[in-house]
């Protein structure tokens, strides 16, 4: 058993995992009172990875839902699944973070985390085998910032070998409900640089896109673009579920797509994606599914691939399908588009098949990149950043929380040298022993 704990954090990080359960109970036949009803056996199979096994074979979601306001866990209570999850696993203060990343991580959130912990502690201890904890935030507002990111260091000093991944939800200007979430951005960024395994940034921009021009949609609500977050969050982890022909789990995954310990921001997308009134004219073939996988359209964050080049891809394809023709489908797409992966990383796409589709699809795919033109979104935030920090705009809610101005300078500067990263690395050719050399002599002028 690999099991993975569950951490939502804030009003963004429940409402996610809130649909993340329903699908993922409606994937193994779990009813909303926790009863299975199922139609096969291999939805039981390994359905200790998400759920604890209860008295009176009921199934309890490994999940820790917090946060510094009690609305969220009430919506969360009464909505459609609140009786599934186990009432002690709800933790929450009573002020709320305000938007701002200092309550979260020095005052209000400060005073929860060590609850948080042991509820953490307690589902990790009834575990067989942790594999590692999943958490789901937002980092425009302040508990999901702040207080995700008390949570990652002390979970990382805690179970320092486990993996980390989370599912990160990025400000974008077009989608934005608070003035400050620059701040409570750059300096969440800067904290999941060091203490994340693996991030998937996902941008609410990208998502109204998706829906407006494919799925064409024409008022798109959250609960629609929460759907397609978690048709991400439970593609990227069915091959631990569900048995396959070649499977990944979460540090398959790592080991494949990080090439660099700080280059750990990858760009999910999904496949297919059609709107209801196009769906009948389509047949989704595996060579549709590669061809939709690698559309820009389809990423869930507003940054253009072809700007900046691959490092690595994973996909993952659900359903029953040949795994040659796969093969053959990723192998074409990098000969054709050669010029957009990396030269020294031959063959960078790793590949996964699992056997079953998800509900109402035959076969999907869930898409992960790691590209180098994630930077123009950090650009993006960091600009948006450094305009409020010269002019020392809002700073006083933060420092007058204990927050130190200091730390907005290293948390800029952080954010910087990711992003430079990324530059080098881009330009970066196989053949070049001079390059090398350049970036050294910068270092060395600093």
């Amino acid at each position: 058993m690999r099991e993975i704990v569950h951490i939502q954090l804030g009003a963004a990080g429940n409402n996610i995992g809130n649909k993340f359960w329903e699908v993922i109970s409606d994937e193994h036949g779990v009813d909303p009172s926790g009863r299975w009803h199922g139609d096969s056996d291999l939805q039981l199979e390994r359905i200790n990875v998400y759920y604890n096994e209860a008295s009176g074979g009921r199934f309890v979601p490994r999940a820790v839902c917090v946060d510094l306001e009690a609305s969220t866990m009430d919506n969360v209570r009464s909505g459609p699944f609140g009786k599934l999850y186990r009432p002690d696993n709800f933790v929450f203060g009573e002020s709320g973070a305000g938007n701002n990343f200092a309550k979260g991580k020095y005052t209000e959130g400060a005073e929860l985390a060590d609850t948080v912990l042991d509820v953490v502690r307690r589902e990790a201890e009834g575990c067989d085998l942790l594999q590692g904890f999943q958490i789901v935030h937002s980092i425009g507002g302040g508990t999901g910032s702040g207080m995700g990111c008390l949570l990652l260091e002390k979970i990382r000093e805690e179970y320092p070998d486990r993996i980390i991944s989370t599912f990160t939800v990025i400000p974008s200007p077009k989608v934005s409900d608070a003035v400050v979430e620059p701040y409570n951005a750059v300096m969440a960024l800067s904290h999941l640089i060091e203490a994340s395994d693996e991030t998937y940034i996902i941008d609410n921009e990208a998502l109204h896109d998706i829906c407006y021009r494919t799925l064409k949609l024409s008022a798109p609500s959250y609960g629609d673009l929460n759907h397609l977050i978690c048709a991400v969050m439970a593609g990227v982890t069915t091959c631990i579920r569900f048995p396959g022909q070649l499977n990944a789990d979460l540090r398959k995954i790592q080991v494949n797509m990080v090439p660099f310990p700080r280059l750990h921001f990858f760009i999910p997308g999904f496949a297919p994606l059609t709107s209801r009134g196009n769906a009948p004219y389509r047949a989704i073939t595996v060579p549709e599914l590669v061809h939709q996988l690698f559309d820009a359209k389809n990423l869930m964050a507003a940054c253009d691939p072809r700007r900046g080049k691959y490092l690595t891809v994973a996909s993952i394809f659900r359903g029953r399908m040949s795994t040659r023709e796969v093969d053959e489908q990723m192998i074409n797409i990098q000969d054709k588009n050669s010029s957009y992966f990396v030269e020294w990383i031959p063959n960078n796409v790793k590949t996964a098949v699992c056997d079953i589709p998800p509900r109402g699809m035959k076969i999907c795919g869930t898409f992960i990149g790691n590209n180098t033109a994630i930077q123009e979104l950090f650009k993006r935030i960091g600009e948006a950043f450094s305009a409020m920090f010269r002019r020392k705009a809002f700073l006083h809610w933060y420092t007058g929380e204990g927050m130190e101005e200091i730390e907005f300078n290293e948390a800029e500067s952080n954010m910087q040298d990711l992003i430079s990263e990324y530059q080098q690395y881009d330009v970066a050719t196989g053949d070049d022993e001079d390059d090398t050399n350049d970036y050294d002599s910068d270092d060395d002028e600093e």
